[in-house]
């Protein structure tokens, strides 16, 4: 199955996208939608058009976003949570559903901590996936998206197995 992991952002929003195979993770892309235009919705519609390129060209299967966090500039958390809409919209577009994680389950998920920082981050990613090229902190903390949702997919589909198991008992 590919899942793509979405690290929103107003000026970078990162993408990474991982193939899981049984337990096996592979790499398959990451990258980095800069926004560009002078206006917010310039911006938005810039990271759009961007965000549905790399649903066209790698066709995910699943998608998964961080959630936003709260901080005390209430106009940056706002523009935040529109370019969070646009990393939401583009999966739904293609027919998905959107998992979403806070960044501590992200974290918990790929190192192991929830407070752990960028550099910790990114270098459990290449634990992960081995020989990945990161095109960034913002790709690679789009990557751990992808593990984490991998991971919740993987336990959830074990849960189910268990509990069929159980009824057919």
């Amino acid at each position: 199955m590919r899942v793509i992991g979405i690290d929103p952002g107003l000026r970078h929003t990162g993408w990474g996208l991982i193939e899981s195979v049984g337990s096996k993770l592979r790499h398959v892309a990451n990258g980095v939608c800069h926004s560009e235009g002078e206006t917010l919705a310039a911006r938005l519609l810039s990271l759009h058009l961007q965000l549905a390129e790399v649903f066209r060209q790698h066709a995910p299967e699943a998608a998964a976003v961080e959630q936003t966090f709260v901080n005390r500039d209430g106009a940056g958390t706002l523009k935040l949570g529109q370019a969070r809409g646009i990393a939401m919209l583009v999966p739904a577009q293609a027919g998905l559903e959107v998992g979403e994680y806070a960044p501590n389950a992200v974290k918990k998920s790929v190192v192991g901590v929830g407070h752990a920082d960028k550099s910790q981050v990114a270098h459990m990613v290449r634990v992960h996936l081995p020989g990945v090229a990161l095109a960034g902190p913002d790709a690679a903390d789009a990557l751990a998206v992808a593990i984490c949702h991998v991971h919740h997919l993987q336990s959830g589909r074990h849960l189910a197995a268990a509990l069929a198991r159980a009824a057919a008992s």
